[in-house]
């Protein structure tokens, strides 16, 4: 049974690779942190296969590298909590959570490092068909589509991404994009287009997604109805398969109210540094980051934020060390 309540200098909630380099850097300083993995532990990288841009490997498996960042924060002292945290309270120091297992946490720093969920499109249809055809994870669902049709919807490197990666499985893979030109590297670009199972429509939106089932049937995905941005001309497409890839939201829910946020919910910062409005709470990774988005400058931000916090508490110290002899 865990503990009903655990104190610590230093409150890490998440565990990608912002929250497992902020515990690293906080154990490494003796602050005795702890880490809340919340409901994804390893963040989006458990959902990515190879990672070809983490520098010192060439290519890595995405769960492989989170695991490795797991394994360095235990061994150097980071108390992981498997653990959800469903409410935070930063109206005074110590700041208090409450994890949906019960347990409080008081704290006397924040690093939030809760990172970003995928968006979805917001059709009544797609909702109904998630996980009987609709999926945001190609690396979680590719292998049910060996040898059947696909269509994926967006623009950017994670459409482009998850096209290739299921061309591997599919027989063909359909790139849906609602403009006329990709947002993608061009590297990625590249290969897809170089890729022989890939069809590319541009400048179309869903309307639909066609399925069969319900009232006792099993659901399952048929197609898709998409529209021409333009003209609105519809037609219907044959695919087993839906995958969404239309970009991430930052998970801010917990601060939203709390702590000031912009384009869509990310967490503001202080510039150059990962220092929120509140002192004593910090934001590294993607739950703050909506320009690069990259495992390697939210490893990054996760140490400024454990070196920020070590700060803090250093002066916070040295403040309550001169107020005692004052008295």
């Amino acid at each position: 049974m865990a503990d009903a309540n655990k104190k610590t200098k230093v409150l890490i909630i998440g565990s990608g690779p912002a929250g497992y380099t902020a515990a690293v850097y906080a154990s490494r300083a003796m602050l005795d942190p702890i880490l809340v993995q919340g409901v994804q532990p390893g963040g989006q990288l458990t959902i990515t296969t190879e990672v070809e841009n983490w520098p010192g490997d060439s290519e890595v498996q995405g769960p492989a590298l989170m695991e490795r960042m797991l394994a360095h924060a235990e061994a150097v002292g980071t108390e992981i909590i498997s653990d959800h945290i469903t409410a935070l309270d930063l109206s005074k120091r110590p700041f208090t959570a409450t994890g949906d297992r019960g347990t409080t946490y008081s704290a006397d720093s924040v690093i939030l490092a809760t990172g970003a969920q995928a968006k979805w499109l917001g059709l009544p249809s797609e909702e109904k068909y998630q996980g009987f055809g609709v999926s945001a994870c190609a690396t979680c669902d590719g292998f049910f589509y060996r040898g059947k049709e696909v269509a994926v919807i967006g623009g950017g490197n994670t459409a482009v991404e998850e096209a290739l990666f299921l061309t591997n499985f599919a027989s063909k893979v359909t790139l849906i994009h609602r403009r006329d030109s990709l947002r993608a590297e061009k590297i990625l670009q590249d290969r897809l287009f170089k890729n022989p199972k890939v069809e590319i429509i541009w400048d179309h939106v869903i309307d639909e997604v066609l399925g069969e089932g319900g009232e006792g049937a099993p659901l399952g995905v048929t197609g898709l109805r998409i529209a021409h941005r333009d003209s609105g001309e519809s037609r219907d497409l044959s695919v087993h398969g839906v995958f969404v890839a239309i970009g991430h939201a930052p998970s801010s829910e917990l601060v939203k109210d709390q702590l000031e946020t912009h384009h869509g919910g990310y967490v503001v910062v202080k510039p150059g540094t990962t220092a929120t409005e509140i002192p004593g709470v910090f934001a590294a990774g993607d739950v703050t980051d909506h320009v690069y988005r990259q495992a390697v400058t939210s490893a990054g931000m996760g140490c400024m934020a454990a070196l920020e916090a070590e700060r803090f508490l250093s002066e916070q110290e040295a403040a309550e060390d001169t107020a005692v002899a004052a008295e």
